[in-house]
């Protein structure tokens, strides 16, 4: 198996745990007896160790080295995940949740991903690596999705072996570690080729690259606010308060909701060998923004349905190609710093904007975060096509890389 085939497998095994523990974490807690107030301390420790470890990676993943670093963080998130299954003392929990950086949130957001994105451009050229991203994307994507189906194991555990509730659903969620354990497992295989050398790594940043950095992470900061305010939950929360639609409705719509991003990553990398990176990343993300507006307008669910479909398979787009595109502009040396320093911003503004968001539903309409998202994703939109439209990667100048 070769180092790319590693880490997409990898990337598919840690999202269809993230996935799972994304539906179960909640439902665990509360069925061993937990609070409300208490689960969202879990859930919100959990996304802090996971900071915690991206900001580590960031400084110190290329010293330590990157199979190294890759590894430990999938044994610690297997020892953490294993502790969260067992346990019932919620101090423990939660040390275990920070430690072992238990996702909550059923997408992928852990540290990993900051030394997968440095690593995946070595593995192919200019010309294929948006196509490379493009794919791991998509595994990521199966992966959440399978990942919410595994959530019906604690069902079926009951119904085949009798298990009462508690035992089926601390077996389940030993399954999530059980994943995180076969991710380190698979790590171990990657080769030498995906270290740098001493000598590289002591390459110190240009200031043109400190300058793209600072430009495209405050882009991206007002990206990530305004994704904040169409997170899963509240979008679901708006379909169901506002159109009235079931919760088997709305689960599918999300369900569609996935597939359409997947498809989209695809077509985001035929589309960026043919008008580049940025004017993919511009030209969809505004559609999309545009469509999402319509959504609070249309006469019944049937119609918000296919708006928001369409909206989806237009808004994500953008993620291979960023990713491509920030690992591109970079010298090879600084990958990893570049990787941490933006998956950073978008985790911090990502968490921060939920709240004022819950805020706005209710002191001024169930429609209003939708509106102040799209405004600003189309605000991000025409600032990067600005700023970086004459910035090209290497494929697109002709050369090779930096």
């Amino acid at each position: 198996m070769n180092n790319r085939n590693v880490l997409y497998a990898a990337a598919f095994l840690r999202a269809l745990a993230t996935g799972m523990a994304g539906v179960l974490l909640g439902i665990y807690l509360a069925t061993i007896g937990y609070a409300p107030a208490q689960i969202g301390i879990v859930v919100a420790v959990g996304l802090g160790g996971a900071a915690t470890a991206a900001l580590l990676v960031t400084l110190l993943g290329d010293r330590i080295g990157r199979r190294s670093t890759l590894v430990v963080l999938s044994l610690l998130s297997a020892g953490g995940g294993a502790i969260v299954a067992g346990a019932s003392e919620f101090g423990i929990i939660a040390a275990a949740a920070f430690v072992g950086m238990v996702n909550g949130m059923g997408r992928d957001r852990s540290a990993s991903l900051v030394i997968d994105q440095a690593i995946l451009p070595a593995t192919t050229t200019d010309q294929e690596r948006t196509k490379a991203f493009a794919w791991y994307s998509v595994l990521q994507d199966a992966g959440h999705a399978l990942g919410a189906l595994l959530a019906v194991t604690p069902a079926l555990s009951q119904m085949a072996f009798g298990f009462d509730e508690t035992v089926a659903i601390r077996s389940s969620v030993g399954i999530y570690a059980l994943l995180q354990l076969a991710v380190a497992l698979l790590y171990t295989r990657l080769s030498i080729a995906i270290e740098i050398p001493r000598l590289v790594r002591e390459h110190r940043m240009t200031k043109e690259t400190r300058r793209i950095l600072w430009k495209i992470s405050s882009l991206f900061a007002v990206d990530s606010l305004a994704g904040g305010f169409l997170t899963t939950a509240l979008l679901a929360f708006f379909f169901y308060e506002h159109f009235g639609a079931s919760e088997l409705a709305i689960g599918f719509l999300f369900f569609g909701a996935r597939i359409a991003n997947a498809v989209s990553h695809l077509a985001a990398a035929w589309l960026a060998t043919r008008i580049g990176l940025v004017n993919t990343m511009v030209f969809t993300h505004i559609p999309s923004s545009l469509l999402l507006v319509t959504v609070p307008f249309a006469p019944n669910f049937a119609v918000a349905a296919v708006l928001f479909l369409l909206r989806e398979g237009l808004v994500e787009m953008d993620v291979p190609t960023r990713q491509s595109y920030v690992m591109a502009v970079v010298h090879p040396a600084e990958r990893t710093l570049a990787s941490g320093v933006t998956h950073l911003v978008r985790l911090s503004c990502w968490a921060v904007a939920p709240a004022f968001a819950g805020l706005l539903m209710r002191g001024l309409s169930l429609g209003t975060p939708l509106y102040v998202g799209a405004a600003m994703k189309i605000t991000y939109d025409v600032l990067l096509f600005v700023g970086f439209r004459k910035h090209k990667p290497p494929e697109e100048r002709g050369g090779g890389d930096l």
